[in-house]
């Protein structure tokens, strides 16, 4: 398997809530208002267990990096 796939693997894995908390360094109570309010980062749901894709939580990690305090 190439180094390629096993990132495509690992970035497509499922975090529950309590993981993907601990992977943003936030506490769970956060992410879940942000599941009911909006604003947070995209989530899976399985019935009722909610799930975050590694991939997902990066991306949303990415797209809030700033340069300064002024950008937008």
């Amino acid at each position: 398997m190439s180094n390629n796939q096993t990132t495509n693997q690992t970035s497509n894995q499922f975090l529950n809530r309590s993981q993907a908390a601990e992977f943003l360094n936030l506490r769970k109570c956060t992410l879940e208002a942000w599941a009911i309010r909006g604003g947070g980062p995209a989530f899976v749901k399985f019935g009722r267990a909610v799930r975050y894709r590694i991939s997902d939580l990066e991306n949303y990690i990415k797209d809030r990096t700033r340069q300064n305090t002024i950008s937008a």
